[in-house]
Order: C-alpha cells, then structure tokens, then sequence
C-alpha cells in the first residue's frame, strides 16, 4: 500500500525534470503542459532561428514545432530529444528517417483541420470567382457611382465543373460540399476511390489532363513531394480553360509561381486564389502581388478558432505521451514502437 502510494509521486518527480521548447505561441493555455515538464515559449511572431534550435536540443527533452521550423538531420543529432511533436498534419520540414534511427517518435495532428480547410478551399473558390476582393478594393477607392450591368462579372458557381486535384480527407470534403452546388464533380488521385464511395459522393474519375481540360474550377489538395513539386507548370496552365480559376489550399511546391503568374497575366486561365505560396512567405517584390486576378492569402486554411485549439490540443498531448514514454495517439513513424 505504501509502495502504491508513494509512485505517483515518482512519476511526477521525473517528468518535472523534463524540458520543453514550444516553437510559437499556442492559441490555448499550456497550464497541464507545466505542470508536467518546464516549458519554454518562443515569444516571437517570427520562427525562432536555426541556430537558436540547434542550440536548445541540447537541453530539452521535447519539441513542439510547427512546418515553418527546420528539423533536419542535424538538428536532430544534436540534441537528446525523447519525442518531436508538430502542430500541423504535414511534416515535410522534419527529417523522420534521422529521428527514426534515434528512435525519437514524431506526431502530428491529422484529421482535425479537413472541414476547416475544406470551407477556406471554398471560400476562395467563391471570392474569385464573384470578385469579391476586387470589388472591395473598387468600392474603397471611391469607384462605385452607380449599378452597371457589367460591373465585375464573373462565372457561375452552381452547375459548373469541378476538377478536385488530390482526394483525400480535404478532398472529399470539399467534393461533399460541392453537391449542393449541383456540380459535376471529376478528381484524380495516385489510387481511385471505390465505386461505393464514388457513387456516395457523385464523383467521377478521370486524369489529371482531362481534369484540367474539362473544369472550370481546379482545387490543389495533393500532399507535398517529389512526384507533385511544380505539378501545375505551363504545360498544365496551356491545358486549361482560359475561363478556368485555380485553388490552392494545399503546398506552395506544387504550383510554379513563374507559370502561375504568366498564366495570369496573359489571360490563360482567368483567375486563381491560394492560400499557400513559394517560398513562404511570398517576397514582397513578387510579381505575383501586381495581379488584380489572384487572391493570396497567409496559410490560414485551418484557422478557425476551434480547429487550431483543437490541433495545439493535439499536439501537446503526443508531446506528453512522448515524453512519458507512451505510445503517441498520433505518430509519423509508428515502427520505432517495433524495435
């Protein structure tokens, strides 16, 4: 009994022990975090630099990072890290075959952002293609005299065709979405959905090149890597409708920003709205930023205020299984609980 007693008080004692760098503030309090490990918060706006990380796996044991943070094969061989937990559902900035081989276990916070991103996804579809903010910056500027019958017309919506690159959860969320508006629905994946699914959706199958050819609205919802870097480029753009809009809610890598922009300035395709951009952020002297037929916004695709708590509250939960040695509920390279 007294033996009982007396481990809770023992585990506590250990992880108090336990050091943690947070990357950005969070949109919830860390008050549990706290009371589990010493915990550091970089203040700043801007990613804490590299060589500040390189400098604090020394003398921590967990890492709650986010895609704007470069965890690579260095960093991680620096430190003494017991678990690398991520903010985000991609994790192509951290290195998983270097934390793998020092069986570090890295989590990530999938499955909480599909329909937030998937509203934003249609939330630019529908700002470009009614031109909301162009009409907005008209109005501001004084323009607005008078209704005109071809003032800032732009295409309908509803029974338009439209091409979903990348079918995953965000996909066939935005497709769920797209059967109020009475849409003929294509996608292209790496694998087709079953027929069931399908049906239940009312989507059909097709490649990406008669995707292109056939929508009037392309949506990005591919995950970053090599076979999709640059998928969209000029020969892609040349495919499309000149009445086409393009979505991007996806990774900045995989749409050319040169062909973006000449696709836009020549009339090639009509418009695009992106939520993400190469690199990020866009360089204030990009061309890309003269285009009165591109909505750019900062990659804020999950950022409504229940998902981006829900996605910390995730986050800091994989890093407290970590650091306790537990298996985490959601973990990027699961064999490390094999060896």
């Amino acid at each position: 009994m007294q033996e009982a007693s007396l481990y809770p008080k023992i585990i506590v004692k250990t992880m108090l022990q336990a050091k943690v760098f947070v990357t950005r503030r969070l949109p919830i309090e860390l008050e549990q975090l706290r009371s589990l490990a010493t915990v550091e918060v970089w203040p700043e706006r801007q990613p804490p630099p590299y060589e500040i990380l390189l400098e604090k796996v020394k003398e921590i044991d967990g890492l709650l990072c986010l895609l704007t943070d470069q965890i690579d094969r260095q960093l991680i061989e620096s430190g003494k890290l017991k678990v690398i937990s991520q903010m985000a559902v991609g994790y192509d900035n951290i290195d998983i075959a270097a934390a793998t081989a020092r069986q570090i276990p890295v989590g990530n916070t999938p499955g909480v952002l599909t329909d937030a991103t998937a509203d934003f996804a249609w939330a630019l579809l529908m700002a470009a293609a009614r031109r909301v903010v162009e009409a907005d910056r008209f109005t501001r500027a004084g323009l607005w005299q008078t209704w005109e019958p071809d003032l800032l017309l732009g295409p309908n919506v509803t029974g338009a065709t439209l091409g979903i690159v990348g079918f995953g959860r965000i996909g066939q969320a935005v497709a769920r979405r797209a059967k109020g508006f009475e849409m003929r629905i294509l996608y292209t994946s790496r694998q087709r959905c079953s027929p069931e699914l399908e049906q239940s959706l009312g989507v059909e199958f097709a490649t990406l090149e008669h995707l292109l050819q056939e929508s009037d609205f392309v949506t990005l919802h591919t995950p970053s890597a090599d076979d999709t870097y640059h998928l969209i480029s000029d020969r892609q753009f040349e495919l499309m409708k000149r009445s086409a809009i393009l979505i991007n809610t996806a990774r900045g890598t995989i749409v050319d920003p040169d062909s973006l922009y000449r696709a836009l300035a020549s009339g090639q395709i009509a418009a695009a709205a992106v939520d993400v951009t190469e690199p990020e952020p866009i360089p204030s002297d990009s061309l890309l930023l003269t285009l009165d037929n591109l909505i750019i916004a900062p990659h804020i695709g999950s950022a409504s205020r229940q998902t981006r708590s829900k996605m910390a509250t995730m986050a800091i939960a994989n890093l407290i299984a970590g650091l306790r040695g537990d298996r985490l509920a959601n973990c990027v390279n699961p064999e490390i609980y094999n060896s």
